[in-house]
């Protein structure tokens, strides 16, 4: 899937909540530890408030700075995003 096809304005609010659960490994029997703060993180991308990059450039930020507080547990899985 390109860039394009996981902006807000490409893909409704089903589209976004698989996009983030395929990517979270949601509904994988091996990733079942994946923490509710990194499920939680992108709400505001499935409810149409950021897109992906934003998120993920803030996470990448707060986790450079050294705000343990914005990071969330490490599970089991590869939790990568796009």
């Amino acid at each position: 899937m390109s860039k394009e096809e996981l902006l807000i304005c490409n893909t409704t609010r089903e589209q976004r909540q698989k996009i983030v659960n395929d990517a979270l490994g949601l509904g994988d029997s091996e990733c079942e530890s994946v923490p509710q703060s990194m499920i939680d993180m992108y709400d505001d991308y499935i409810n149409g408030k950021k897109e992906l990059s934003e998120i993920n450039a803030s996470f990448r930020t707060e986790y450079v700075m050294g705000d343990d507080s914005a990071r969330p547990e490490r599970g089991g899985c590869g939790m990568g995003m796009y």
